[in-house]
């Protein structure tokens, strides 16, 4: 059945939100078993547009989650901004400590913010510094292993685009 893009992206959103998926493969069969007839290279540029993430559970599986858009600013623009702000990313216990360029510890933590990780409990953001804090030290370890994850192939990207 051929569907509108916002209904099939709305369908994507629905479905990483109820199941662990890690593959694309498992979503385009989530969505073809929901009536709705995709590719994968559809599914790839829905993730793209609609900034949606690939992190590492605590279980050690990779899985995709939704990043939610914030007032007018689009998810993508929030994820770029943040992966180009970020300078490190340190654990210490069950903190997360974000270092940024200056001025733009605010800007990272509302990216944060909209990635609605669960691991994350509240933050706190000064002028180039953000502290994360967490449940327990297993989500201080998976997070911050996720935004480097996330600052690392943002810089691939710019790296290649550079090329």
């Amino acid at each position: 059945m051929k569907t509108s893009k916002s209904e099939r992206q709305s369908r994507l959103l629905q479905l990483i939100r109820e199941r662990d998926i890690g593959i694309q493969e498992e979503l385009v069969a989530g969505l073809n078993s929901a009536g709705l007839e995709v590719t994968q290279a559809t599914i790839s540029r829905d993730i793209k547009e609609l900034g949606i993430l690939k992190v590492t559970a605590g279980n050690g599986q990779q899985k995709y989650v939704p990043m939610e858009r914030s007032g007018e600013v689009a998810s993508g623009r929030l994820m770029k901004v943040f992966a180009e702000a970020v300078v490190h990313v340190n654990q210490a216990m069950n903190l997360v400590i974000i270092k940024s360029l200056p001025g733009m510890a605010q800007a990272c933590a509302s990216a944060l913010d909209s990635m609605r990780l669960p691991e994350v409990a509240g933050s706190i953001a000064g002028d180039d510094t953000v502290f994360v804090a967490t449940r327990n030290i297993g989500d201080a370890e998976a997070l911050s292993r996720n935004l480097n994850q996330i600052v690392l192939q943002s810089s691939g990207r710019r790296q290649r685009q550079r090329e």
